[in-house]
């Protein structure tokens, strides 16, 4: 067993036993809990900058107190581009986009969201990210074409319901989480937390933001999206499965295009040569 599996282990019997003092003492404090660590990265990927990105120009704003840090390659240009990671991840890995897009004559925006790589925070839900998206439409945009994967996916789908848009937007989603509370659920199992704290969870979510976690849903969101839609999918995701995208293929939006992979998994897929070119050819 390597040392991170081991510590993952230590870690996920360490949160287990303190959920169960805590839903001893009260359910909502136990739901609370729960909804901290839901909402906490436990890595940051925060290492060597790839050399493209060194060469760029850097960028950063102040959100709820939070620094977000960015790059933006190839401006101005007359159709913008941007990159958007998933959780735990950074959008320095998607180097082979940035400099393909460049190629095309784009100018390039990539930003790392809250709480992951170079941006500050410990915390980040849906609706930070989605907030964030905003806020660099505003800042640096319009930007007329997105790239996102898994989180990311979501987080700018529940954006351009608020962005003013036309179907000569494009988006590709390369295995968005396409429903939270499929990823509710996967914590709730992982940590063996019981219904009560289920309740309390949701009571949280809807008391602080008005609306349920089944609203946080690339399918409910897509009744308003005009852009035009990519969206990559493998078959073997075991993280954003694509049971959950299965629904909206057979809802045939007609913007809507579906490419489903075989044997790329979740993170494999973004960096599958055949997915890059694909992607740059639709966009």
């Amino acid at each position: 067993m390597s040392v991170k599996k081991l510590m993952q282990q230590i870690a996920l019997k360490y949160y287990k036993t303190k959920f169960k003092l805590l839903s001893s003492v009260s359910k909502r404090k136990a739901a609370e809990k729960a909804l901290e660590l839901f909402s906490t990265p436990q890595t940051r990927k925060n290492d060597k900058t790839p050399e493209l990105f060194n060469e760029s120009e850097k960028l950063q704003f102040n959100i709820n107190d939070v620094t977000v840090r960015g790059w933006r390659f190839n401006a101005p240009a007359d159709r913008k581009v941007l990159i958007l990671h998933g959780y735990e991840s950074s959008v320095t890995n998607f180097v082979k986009y940035v400099k393909a897009f460049i190629d095309k004559g784009y100018e390039v925006l990539a930003f790392d969201a809250p709480a992951h790589g170079r941006s500050g925070g410990k915390l980040i839900t849906a609706l930070d990210y989605k907030n964030v998206i905003l806020e660099i439409h505003n800042r640096f945009g319009p930007i007329q074409s997105y790239v996102a994967h898994s989180f990311g996916g979501l987080a700018v789908a529940l954006a351009l319901e608020e962005i003013s848009h036309t179907d000569d937007y494009r988006l590709a989603l390369i295995a968005p989480a396409t429903e939270t509370s499929t990823a509710i659920n996967s914590f709730f199992t992982l940590f063996e937390l019981d219904e009560m704290i289920r309740d309390e969870f949701e009571k949280i979510i809807v008391d602080r933001a008005g609306v349920s976690s089944d609203w946080y849903s690339i399918r409910r969101a897509l009744q308003n999206i005009k852009a035009k839609v990519l969206w990559l999918h493998d078959e073997d995701d075991n993280v954003t499965p694509l049971s959950d995208a299965l629904p909206i293929k057979a809802e045939n939006h007609p913007n809507v295009q579906f490419v489903i992979t075989k044997g790329l998994g979740h993170s494999r897929i973004y960096r599958d040569k055949e997915v890059i070119k694909t992607i740059v050819e639709f966009l």
